[in-house]
């Protein structure tokens, strides 16, 4: 039997993973969510650097390929040590971010980015759905 996969693009900080997991899941009814994470990645993806955007598709590609994930979720969050901007900088960076990964053409149903607020709680940003 296959379980369900998402995949999430997140920072390092362990004060957003369990929220931002049970979110995807209880949000794109899925079992399961592969962890891809970079500090700050919210402003690594945004500025499109060839080098990480290459390292980063090909982990997606896995998560992918190997998972049949249908999502991809692309995070920012409040107090982030490594990107320390204010939120309106951070709610550009994750737009910028997920069209950017919408345009890396993975085979996937929804992209949606998120930002993680002062409370741990978890709020859509963009969100694209393919047709």
């Amino acid at each position: 039997m296959r379980k369900s996969f998402g995949t999430v693009l997140n920072c390092i900080d362990g004060r957003t993973q369990i929220p931002v997991i049970n979110w995807i899941k209880e949000n794109f009814n899925v079992e399961y969510v592969d962890l891809i994470t970079e500090p700050g990645i919210d402003k690594i993806v945004s500025e499109g650097n060839p080098f990480y955007s290459s390292r980063l598709k090909d982990k997606i590609n896995i998560s992918v390929k190997a998972h049949k994930s249908k999502i991809i979720g692309l995070v920012g969050h409040y107090d982030c040590a490594a990107n320390p901007v204010d939120a309106e900088v951070h709610y550009r960076q994750i737009e910028e971010a997920t069209n950017l990964i919408k345009n890396w053409n993975f085979s996937v149903d929804t992209i949606v980015g998120l930002w993680v607020d002062e409370f741990w709680e978890v709020h859509v940003v963009s969100l694209y759905k393919r047709i």
